[in-house]
């Protein structure tokens, strides 16, 4: 048994709202695990391990980290939200607030991270408490979705309560 095993988990759940590569949810999940996130939920389109590309970018973080599969997204919020979880997406949207000014409440909180190409789909915006955007000063404003996420998770963990 290594040293991490009886770490807490932090009340944040990620949500991958159709994310088309395996790679990617395979990323998402080292930096679940570095953050020590409560659970990954794989919804939609979402692949699941085991998968030989999760494997390469989770290095077993997809055995460290809790999770479950949903087909539909939108359940598994109306779920959390009946428990008391606070819905956020991160997402470019006319309607959001700039990550690096944003305080998280302390309440067990949800991130849904979205599609490579469509983002966060409209359902799932429609049920969010707020919309987090990273803030971007370059020219193209695009982030990969795996890059995006394990920025947001160190935003949240810097407020852990």
């Amino acid at each position: 048994m290594n040293h991490f095993s009886h770490k807490s988990s932090f009340p944040l759940h990620l949500i991958l709202n159709d994310v088309r590569s395996h790679l990617n949810t395979g990323s998402i999940f080292r930096s679940a695990d570095a953050f020590a996130i409560n659970h990954v939920w794989l919804c939609g389109i979402t692949g699941t391990p085991p998968h030989r590309d999760i494997h390469k970018t989770a290095l077993g973080a997809s055995e460290t980290v809790a999770w479950s599969y949903a087909a539909s997204a939108m359940e598994v919020i109306q779920k959390l939200k009946s428990e008391g979880f606070r819905i956020y997406a991160l997402e470019q949207h006319p309607e959001r607030l700039i990550l690096n000014d944003w305080t998280p409440p302390p309440a067990p909180s949800v991130l849904i991270i979205g599609n490579e190409v469509d983002g966060v789909s409209t359902d799932c915006l429609s049920a969010c408490d707020a919309i987090l955007e990273i803030p971007q000063y370059g020219n193209k404003h695009s982030l990969n979705v795996a890059v995006a996420a394990g920025i947001a998770l160190h935003h949240f963990s810097r407020f852990r309560f």
